[in-house]
C-alpha cells in the first residue's frame, strides 16, 4: 500500500507560477510510474504529466514547455513545476502512482489540490 498526499495549490494569476508535490508513505524507488492527473469540472480527467523511475518524462501537449515534473526519490516525492499558468489549467490536480506486481498493475491516487488561475 502507499499513500500519495498532494500539496502545492492554490489560486494565481495567468502567467503565474505554482509547484505541486505529491508526498510518498513508502519508497517510491518500487513504483514503476508516477504521475499528474487533472479534472476540471464537467471534464474527464486527464493526463498532466508522468515520470518513470528511470526518469522518462511524459507531458500532455498543453503543458509541454511550461510544465516540468520531478522526482525526488531520497524524498520519496514527485513535484510538478507549473509555469505561465492560464485559467485553462484550472483543476483539481490529483497525484499518481503505478506499482507493477507480477501481471498486476496497483494503482494509488493522492486527495487533490485545487489549482485555480484567474484572468
Amino acid at each position: 500500500q502507499v499513500q500519495l498526499v498532494d500539496s502545492g495549490g492554490g489560486l494565481v494569476q495567468a502567467g503565474g507560477s505554482l509547484r505541486l508535490s505529491c508526498a510518498a508513505s513508502a519508497s517510491i524507488f518500487g513504483i514503476n510510474v508516477m504521475g499528474w492527473y487533472r479534472q476540471a469540472p464537467g471534464k474527464q480527467r486527464e493526463l498532466v504529466a508522468d515520470i518513470t523511475s528511470g526518469g522518462t518524462t511524459n507531458y500532455v501537449d498543453s503543458v509541454k514547455g511550461r510544465f516540468t515534473i520531478s522526482r525526488d526519490n531520497a524524498k520519496n516525492t514527485v513535484y510538478l513545476q507549473m509555469n505561465s499558468l492560464k485559467p485553462e489549467d484550472t483543476a483539481v490536480y490529483y497525484c499518481h502512482a503505478a506499482v507493477v506486481t507480477g501481471i498486476d498493475v496497483d494503482v494509488y491516487w493522492g486527495q487533490g489540490t485545487q489549482v485555480t488561475v484567474s484572468s
